[in-house]
């Protein structure tokens, strides 16, 4: 995996600033090019693995909205957490001012193969010569 070092400040010590690991993102991945992946890896076709994680992407909100975690396996599991603002008394609480988030706990096989991950660091072309390339290049 390709990383770039941001300097920060460190957090420990707001005065000090230190580099940090930042990875790079290469692009995304679409549900589409994810089902032609898995389809390579199977007997199933591009079009019925879409149709599976369509279907799940439909029902997925429905499970955290009833309150369900969602196991996925080795994987994970996702379950949805609210953040809000505080009232000082119940009555004064507004709904309107929860927000929910999905939080997902990867399961012990996904972080053990994430752990097995090597990183080299890379430097964008534009810090070094001024160009205004950001094209990251092997360091």
């Amino acid at each position: 995996m390709k990383v770039k070092l941001i300097k920060r400040k460190n957090p420990q010590k707001k005065t000090e600033e230190k580099f940090y690991a930042n990875p790079v993102n290469a692009g995304r991945k679409s549900l589409r090019d994810i089902a032609r992946d898995i389809s390579g890896r199977s007997s199933l076709t591009r079009g019925d693995i879409e149709n599976v994680l369509f279907n799940f992407i439909d029902c997925l909100p429905g499970y955290l909205r009833d309150g369900f975690s969602v196991q996925l396996g080795d994987f994970g599991t996702m379950r949805l957490t609210l953040s809000s603002k505080g009232a000082e008394k119940e009555k004064d609480f507004n709904t309107d001012d929860i927000k929910p988030r999905v939080t997902f706990t990867p399961g012990v096989e996904l972080k053990a193969s994430l752990r097995e991950t090597s990183y080299e660091t890379v430097k964008e072309k534009g810090s070094q010569s001024g160009s205004g390339d950001d094209t990251p290049v092997l360091s």
